[in-house]
């Protein structure tokens, strides 16, 4: 018999340790990380990690470790982050503390868990401040959802913490719909995700680890066989030398048969004492005591033999649990069916007496009640120990496994006789508080089938208020589904159910709110004012601050689209205040709101500093909001501030980002990268926000989104495909009621004329009238919409509407340098260097073109100046093209020596490469152009490239655009003709 169990010294980890110790050491420097080690049952994974661990606390960090629990019949939520953050709650670590009132206060929003996750995260940046935090999550195949999904939060949001997140997970449990198989691709596309995978040993390390248990070396023929029976797996190896197998007698075929044979050379009481710790998972001396069938000295010396001979192990807080989970899972799975159940019955009634007893009703406790009620086959008491353990579940925000808890209670409902008495609610009780939790998982659909199942259930006569909430909550799961017909239609019948009560009530200031600020988000400001003025009365008289901080937010969106600012900024701002005294949570809201509302008036530096207040304002409450950051990014942008903005949308956080705000990621980045000139990744972006957000019912997508697309498509030579894309975005404006959004209208306008301009140019070029009278057709209507949607001095509709007269201008083929003064006029007045570059650079162009070259050389050095302060490559191009062809002097001296007689001379091409030119101008193919000229084809080709290169453009259509324009033409005969 072996003296010990594992050996003292890790053997043949060299490499995989190595890359976690270096993982580690980035992460300590302040990039974080997160390390997958995967490996089959037995092969070492959690000796690795504990030597990683070990290695690190020898190097001053701070080492957590927690494992996920198996429970058949339901998941203990958080269990590895209970297990590892347990000690510093129990010793009131200060960097919890925000995680603590988190947990103490009312939860049951979608925002719950999110929120809860948030602070998690800031507490371990916290902790990591102290000392680099290593958090070791152990067999995350056995992790709940809440686990699941809190991993992939902390591998998408993880930046510059001094965290590195360890998870260990069997590779031989992940069967084709094992839950962690959709994680694992996600996480491991990452790229600060280690992949470490823990393979079988060779027969040296084998013959290593034995010699440091054995404490010399094996005998060759015992190394021999043990290599050959275990096959490299360390745990079996170990379980053989520890079974007192020396070699000669028979070996057990598996694994499982070496840890049951083990355990058969146990005392019977020892055994007896295993199969209960087996049914509990982890249990103290009082609770084996109970249900262990050992009187207080004979459950002593079973522990002692059980320890000893490392079966067992005993843990921080007093419990025993197995040294590896395969020996529980051998030992669970060999108890008598009728032996199983007798052992969970007596769990479960031990645990309840606990809680009679009046011991903590903690997550444990609950969870563990309804899983032995569940396996002993009592369906009463699995219901309502189900619902309190769903109840438990809500108080740590784990709502997925809420939800689970909620649906096994309402599955046992109709098998229970005394059901609403044992669950504590009746039936539609149950089904909202299963809607609340979907809500929370984002889960829509399973929330809409559970509210409308509840709202069955219930007498809408007899308890108005009670179904009037779940309407609330029905119209809110509706509208995150983009059917906004539902949910008004489920706002109205709410608040028809409320219209004959006598006093205000909370609930129908909330559902006025609601309403309310469904209307702003779709554009309608006149309706939504008067609702949301009706929510504030309401909200006021029952005492709902809630509702008047939410109404006030959407009441200040509303007024200032219909012009109002000043009562708009004054509206937000009360609602701002009402959230910065009270811990609701429309906080980031109101920042959100506000700083948009400053940048389309015009005020973008205003703008940028009141998100930056607010993220500070948020930080300083343990919390972050993305939407926010990324707002951040969105107005430093507009205000010239580009650094900041690539600070905020860098490539390796996108995977933190989710639905809308995975829509607005993509919209800011490419905003950024066309402004900079990165056009395939911009179209890249806004393919995919297009994709995503096609189903949305509010207008704040559609036209950014398309006028972004279109402006790469243009920028691509495909003004075809750019049209159609502000066609399409248009009449999903158009399907919205009463929509006065009509800034988003002019912006589209403005998109949509710059195409038309586009397209009727290529037909001057190309001598096509008939497209370039469908062209000029086509922008007549999009003009008279600019015009009406800058009607009345409508909030940031002003530069859009300039705009669009610009592009008018320039559709009909005559240089305009007025139209495209007053826009950059009206862009450097809402404070927005770069359109105003852009509208300077086309003001250029048309001055260049009316031969009014002083005034277009500044106009152009403004537009220089500008995109290369800013960092726009292509704009810088572009102006520097222009200055090529109209030689203007941006310090060029080669632009400003070029000869004055000869339009092809300024361009610095050759006789023989303006008489390519003239051809190319005529639509010649490099076949036409060699006849003509009689020169080889190649030669030809050679020519055309050169001169595209000389010209700066990108097409021969661009080329012959510029001959025609220089009046680079020549006949048939090859005659030039001016």
């Amino acid at each position: 018999m072996a003296t010990r169990v594992s050996s003292h010294r890790l053997v043949g980890r060299e490499e995989q340790l190595d890359g976690l110790l270096r993982a580690y050491e980035t992460a300590a420097g302040g990039r974080s990380g997160l390390a997958l080690v995967g490996g089959e049952s037995g092969i070492g994974k959690t000796r690795l990690v504990d030597e990683l661990a070990a290695r690190a606390r020898g190097r001053g960090a701070r080492a957590l470790s927690g494992d996920c629990v198996e429970l058949a019949e339901g998941e203990l939520p958080y269990a590895p982050l209970i297990g590892a953050l347990r000690p510093l709650l129990r010793a009131g670590e200060a960097a919890l503390a925000d995680v603590r009132a988190e947990l103490d206060g009312p939860g049951g929003d979608g925002h719950a868990q999110g929120r809860f996750f948030e602070l998690l995260l800031t507490a371990f940046d916290r902790l990591g401040e102290e000392a680099p935090l290593v958090l070791v999550l152990e067999d995350i195949h056995w992790a709940d959802r809440s686990t699941r999904d809190f991993l992939a939060f902390l591998a998408r949001n993880l930046c510059r913490e001094r965290v590195l997140v360890v998870a260990t997970y069997r590779t031989d449990e992940l069967h084709r719909r094992h839950p962690l198989r959709a994680l694992l691709p996600v996480l491991e596309r990452l790229d600060r995700t280690l992949l470490v995978e823990v393979g079988r040993l060779t027969r040296a390390e084998i013959a290593a680890q034995i010699a440091d248990i054995l404490g010399s070396d094996p005998d060759p023929d015992l190394a021999d066989r043990l290599y050959a029976r275990c096959e490299g797996n360390p745990l079996f190896a170990e379980e053989l030398l520890a079974a007192g197998l020396d070699g000669r007698a028979e070996l057990p075929p598996t694994l499982r048969d070496a840890l049951t044979l083990r355990v058969e050379a146990l005392a019977e009481p020892t055994q007896e004492l295993l199969r209960a710790v087996a049914a509990a998972a982890r249990a103290d001396d009082a609770l084996l005591e109970e249900v262990g069938g050992l009187d207080r000295a004979a459950l002593r010396a079973a522990l002692r033999e059980a320890l000893a001979h490392h079966v067992l192990v005993q843990d921080g807080d007093g419990r025993y649990a197995f040294r590896h989970a395969l020996l529980r899972e051998a030992i669970h799975d060999e108890l008598l069916p009728g032996e199983a159940v007798e052992l969970h019955r007596q769990l479960a009634a031990a645990l309840e007496r606990r809680l009679v007893e009046g011991g903590d009703a903690d997550l444990d406790t609950v969870t563990a009640i309804a899983h032995h009620h569940v396996v002993a086959g009592e369906q009463p008491e699995a219901l309502g120990a189900s619902v309190r353990a769903a109840t438990a579940a809500e108080r740590v925000r784990a709502q997925a496994e809420e939800a689970a808890q909620l649906e096994r209670a309402l599955a046992l409902w109709p098998r229970v006789a005394d059901a609403e008495a044992r669950a504590g609610h009746d039936h539609p009780e149950l089904l909202e508080r299963l809607a609340v939790a979907c809500d929370g998982l984002g889960d829509d659909e399973r929330a809409v089938h559970a509210a409308r199942a509840a709202l069955a259930e219930l007498d809408e006569r007899r308890e108005p208020a009670r179904a009037a909430r779940l309407h609330r909550r029905l119209g809110r799961y509706e509208w995150q589904l983009g059917r906004s017909a539902a949910a008004f239609a489920a706002y109205e019948r709410g608040l028809e159910l409320l219209s004959g009560a006598q006093r205000p009530s909370d609930e129908r200031a909330q559902l006025l709110a609601q309403k309310g600020s469904a209307l702003m988000l779709t554009g309608a400001y006149t309706d939504a004012v008067r609702w949301l003025e009706r929510a504030l009365d309401e909200a006021r008289s029952s005492g709902s601050p809630g509702a008047e901080a939410h109404a006030l937010n959407s009441l200040g969106v509303a007024l200032a689209g219909l012009g109002d600012f000043e009562r708009g900024r004054a509206s937000l701002e009360a609602s701002i205040a009402m959230c910065l005294e009270s811990p609701d949570h429309g906080l980031a809201r109101g920042y959100i709101n506000l700083g948009d509302m400053l940048l389309v008036a015009g005020r973008a530096q205003e703008g940028l500093l009141v998100v930056t207040d607010g993220l500070a304002q948020l930080e300083a409450r343990g919390r972050r909001d993305q939407w926010l950051s990324l707002q951040a990014a969105e107005i430093a942008l507009a205000a010239g501030d580009w650094a900041q903005t690539a600070e905020r949308v860098q490539r390796d956080r996108a995977p933190r980002y989710v639905g809308t705000t995975a829509v607005y990621f993509d919209l800011v980045s490419a905003d950024l990268a066309l402004s900079v000139g990165d056009h395939d990744a911009a179209r890249t972006m806004l393919e995919r926000a297009r994709a995503f957000a096609s189903a949305a019912t509010d207008p704040q997508w559609h036209a950014p989104i398309a006028a972004l697309l279109s402006e790469a498509l243009r920028r691509q030579g495909l003004p075809d495909d750019a049209r159609g894309v502000v066609d399409e975005a248009y009449e999903r404006l158009t399907r919205i009621p009463r929509m006065q959004d009509h800034a988003r209208v002019a912006r589209l306008a403005a998109a949509a004329l710059a195409v038309e301009a586009d397209l009727a140019q290529r037909a001057r070029d190309l001598g096509d009238p008939a497209a370039e009278a469908e062209a000029l057709a086509r922008a007549q209507p999009w003009s008279e919409r600019a015009r009406a949607a800058g009607a009345g001095g409508t909030p940031g509709a002003g530069p859009w509407v300039a705009t669009a007269e610009a592009e008018l201008a320039r559709a009909g083929g005559e240089p305009d340098a007025e139209t495209w003064s007053r826009a950059a006029a009206a862009w450097d007045a809402s404070e927005r260097p770069y359109p105003t570059a852009v509208a300077r650079w086309r003001e250029a162009e048309a001055l260049a073109r009316l031969g009014e070259r002083a005034r277009a050389q500044e106009s152009a050095r403004l537009a220089y100046a500008t995109a290369d302060h800013l960092g726009s490559r292509w704009l810088a191009d572009e102006v520097v093209a222009l200055g090529r062809r109209a030689r203007l002097s941006l310090d060029e001296p080669s632009v400003a020596d070029a000869r004055d007689d000869d339009p092809g001379a300024e361009l610095g091409l050759t006789a023989r490469e303006r008489e390519v030119l003239g051809l190319v101008a005529q639509g010649r193919t490099n076949r036409e152009i060699g006849e003509t000229l009689y020169m080889a084809e190649k030669t030809a080709s050679v020519h055309v490239s050169r001169i595209l290169a000389k010209l700066d453009v990108r097409s021969r259509t661009e080329a012959a655009a510029v001959a025609h324009r220089l009046g680079l033409s020549v006949s048939r005969d090859g005659d030039r003709a001016r």
